[in-house]
């Protein structure tokens, strides 16, 4: 069982406000850099002519990755839309690098269209993501292309949008679900969301980011106070997630309706027409 530690910092801003990319191939562990090798083979061999470009994010470009505890996160951004693409291989060359390399928590395989990296008006995640805590590892590097982005309602938007929808696919798989891995798995990616969309719902406040989990919970419960607990619960279940579905429901049939409340009074304000991505 993993302890909540405080660990985890909010973003850098320059001084015109926007979003400091502090990650640096430099940073990444010798250790580290042998997986991310043998994942850019395993795409490449798979989809020789599909790739446009390879990108790392999370904790391991910023220096702060924790041996066994870290995952490998992956972007890879294609010419054609993934959805055209043969992906079945995916799950199982996760798996056999994650074997491969014990000190990894798991490995993430991410794809994106290169159309949707290429947007620049309005703020979309996954370019987001590249801009402000990626690094190219392979290919045309595309984050110098990017727009700069702030801490702002449009971000706040990426992540509540679409937050009632996702709890309810949380929902769905967790529902008549025995697999124990699987109910852990979505156990933990749903709290994940649940987190940072708390976070989400004071940015505009605070004009801060991050998506280290401690801190995220740490700002969202300076404005909620009276949830603090109900979100710790979150956090608890992000790095230590049940196996219990029938618990997992319950707790989202409590806090996440009220997350669903909660992000509804924020569209209200600022996304009222409930736009799918705001402008920069």
């Amino acid at each position: 069982m993993t302890e909540i530690k405080e660990i985890g910092s909010l973003c850098s801003l320059d001084e015109k406000g926007y979003i400091i990319n502090e990650s640096d191939s430099e940073k990444i562990n010798h250790k580290f850099q042998q997986a991310i090798q043998r994942i850019k083979e395993s795409c490449l061999y798979v989809l020789p002519r599909e790739i446009h470009s390879i990108y790392i994010r999370g904790s391991l470009p910023r220096g702060s990755e924790i041996e066994g505890v870290s995952d490998v996160d992956v972007i890879i951004v294609t010419y054609s839309d993934p959805q055209n693409i043969d992906l079945d291989w995916v799950e199982e060359t996760e798996q056999l690098i994650d074997q491969e390399f014990p000190f990894i928590n798991g490995v993430e395989l991410g794809f994106c269209p290169l159309s949707e990296v290429k947007e620049t008006k309005y703020c979309s995640m996954i370019p987001f993501i590249l801009k402000t805590y990626g690094i190219c590892v392979y290919g045309d590097n595309l984050i110098s292309k990017l727009p700069d982005y702030k801490p702002d309602s449009s971000l706040a938007n990426e992540h509540l949008i679409h937050l009632s929808s996702l709890i309810d696919k949380a929902r769905n798989d967790l529902t008549g679900n025995d697999d124990i891995e699987d109910i852990k798995d979505c156990c933990s990616w749903i709290m994940r969301i649940i987190v940072r969309a708390g976070l989400a719902l004071v940015i505009v406040q605070e004009q801060s980011y991050t998506r280290d989990l401690f801190p995220a919970f740490k700002l969202f419960s300076r404005h909620y106070p009276e949830k603090e607990q109900e979100m710790k619960t979150a956090l608890w279940y992000a790095i230590n997630p049940l196996s219990n579905p029938v618990e997992i429901l319950k707790y989202l049939d409590s806090f996440g309706d009220w997350m669903e409340s909660e992000t509804e009074n924020w569209l209200k304000v600022y996304n009222p027409t409930k736009e799918i991505h705001l402008p920069l």
